[in-house]
């Protein structure tokens, strides 16, 4: 999978998870196995960030990225950061900013923008994005369309030249083949590795992942005002039925719009140490499809061999002969 130069030995992204889920444990892990590992950057202090890069690079030679949030209020300083730290990619979501743009260029570092349409993308290949995520409605977290992956991909790739990465919903090797056969360069998977021996978040948060079932995840519309998915908890069911006792006594400004209905910060935060009661628990909708927790070496070797087997089946009945690398 090649983004601007940079090459990936598979056409796998780690969901970079915001608020210390995706820290440079699993990062590293990530990048070893041949995928790009993905330091969430929103919620962590500039201190903590650098230190966060300085590790994942120090304990590999694999690719690295930034995944961070437009509508976090140190959304530049974090992407200079990064840049500082040597990351080899900057993945930018949840809003849109043309600064990055100019920023990513000046140092010579791919750009990635999460997109959900056919007009953003070609907006972000014009401003000169390197790849473009597509993340549908079955995604963990603030999301940006009520459409599936599936449906948005074929006309997204279609509609520009750059790497689609396909993202939202994906959990296995069948999942990974299916997206390339649509056109997709990569697929990225947050909720598969938040599952991982090497994801830092509380086991109580795993354990709620494993134990819950579907009718447990409900769509709700963060304070960040973009809508969410998320695991039905009592900061949940309070917050749904509009109970003011959740409202933030304080705020430190965080993000740049807020409706303040709760501190997202905080909750999200509780959850990465697994508190049941006051937590925010954001989860792709396939969650119930994970069956255990594993060492991502293990869950690289599984999803690797899975896509290899069905793109085997699909390549030897296609004509003409097709070519898929994973």
């Amino acid at each position: 999978m090649k983004i601007g130069d940079t090459i990936a030995d598979h056409p796998i992204i780690q969901g970079g998870m915001a608020v210390s889920v995706s820290t440079s444990e699993l990062v590293v892990a990530v990048a070893e196995e041949g995928g790009i590992g993905v330091i969430g950057g929103t919620g962590l202090s500039m201190d903590d960030l650098r230190c966060q890069m300085r590790e994942a690079r120090a304990g590999t030679k694999g690719l690295l990225g930034l995944n961070i949030m437009v509508a976090a209020r140190n959304f530049k300083e974090a992407v200079l950061v990064s840049l500082k730290e040597k990351v080899d990619i900057v993945i930018a979501g949840a809003g849109f900013s043309r600064d990055v743009f100019t920023i990513c260029r000046e140092w010579k570092t791919p750009l990635v923008t999460m997109v959900s349409s056919v007009k953003v993308a070609r907006l972000s290949e014009r401003l000169g994005a390197a790849a473009v995520i597509v993340e549908g409605c079955d995604a963990g977290g603030h999301l940006g369309t009520e459409e599936k992956t599936i449906d948005l991909l074929p006309a997204i790739c279609e509609a520009v030249s750059i790497p689609v990465i396909a993202a939202g919903g994906f959990v296995d090797g069948r999942d990974i083949a299916q997206q390339l056969e649509l056109g997709a360069a990569g697929v990225q998977l947050g909720t598969r590795f938040l599952l991982s021996d090497e994801c830092t978040v509380h086991k109580n948060f795993k354990e709620l992942l494993i134990t819950s079932k579907a009718s447990d995840l409900v769509r709700i519309m963060s304070p960040v005002g973009l809508p969410a998915n998320a695991i039905l908890t009592p900061l949940v069911k309070k917050y749904l039925a509009g109970d003011s006792s959740i409202e933030p006594q304080s705020c430190d400004g965080c993000l740049k719009k807020c409706g303040r209905e709760f501190c997202i910060l905080e909750a999200l935060r509780r959850a990465r140490d697994g508190d049941y009661e006051r937590g925010l628990f954001f989860t792709g909708k396939r969650f119930p499809d994970i069956a255990a927790v594993e060492p991502v070496k293990k869950i690289f070797s599984d999803l690797l061999q899975e896509t290899r087997i069905y793109l085997d089946r699909v390549l030897k009945t296609s004509t003409p002969p097709r070519q898929l690398v994973i």
